[in-house]
């Protein structure tokens, strides 16, 4: 049985290739449903957990039933190459996460091109999620905090760690940086 983060995180995943699949864009099915497109966009992202009957009215919006949704099964993307520009971008705010491939149902690894502007960080809360996930730091300087161990690292330089030890990661204050990540399964 699914938590309440599973759930919502299943629940968002869902949505999102759902409304791809139909062509719409958050903001088209927000005006369609009734909401706000920040309510679309919490709603996929999982920072919000919603009732049934607030996600019929989304729902509506497309229009498919729960029954339907709940029955989605997304195909596997046939994709292997990707521009630039068909990166999906997941990210919000300072960070910019552009993750390969359209769809997290699509494969079992979420690989990310993460850009933090100076300063920028996860949080003060740290994560926690299933998985494992490494990453290389192309440009700039990144820290991050994996437990009780914390380190700057630069260019060249990589992580690699079980995803259920709380972590955190922060650009310095002076410059921006670039990081090429994995992460299995995928968190977001």
């Amino acid at each position: 049985m699914l938590n309440t983060e599973d759930f919502s995180k299943d629940v968002g995943l869902r949505l999102r290739a759902i409304r791809q699949s139909h062509g719409l864009s958050q903001r088209e099915l927000a005006k369609r449903a009734g909401v706000t497109n920040g309510f679309i966009s919490q709603l996929e992202a999982a920072k919000i957990n919603t009732s049934l009957s607030a996600l019929k009215r989304v729902l509506d919006g497309i229009p498919i039933g729960l029954s339907q949704f709940f029955a989605y099964e997304p195909q596997r993307e046939e994709q292997v190459f990707f521009a630039s520009n068909e990166l999906t971008e997941i990210g919000k705010g300072r960070i910019s996460y552009r993750q390969v491939g359209g769809s997290l149902f699509a494969h079992d690894l979420q690989m990310l091109h993460e850009v933090y502007e100076p300063g920028a960080d996860t949080g003060r809360v740290m994560l926690s999620h299933k998985g494992e996930e490494a990453g290389i730091v192309i440009e700039g300087r990144l820290e991050v905090t994996v437990g009780e161990q914390k380190k700057v690292l630069g260019p060249g330089d990589a992580y690699l760690f079980t995803s259920s030890t709380p972590h955190r990661f922060r650009a310095l204050r002076n410059q921006r940086c670039v990081v090429v990540s994995a992460c299995t399964p995928p968190s977001f």
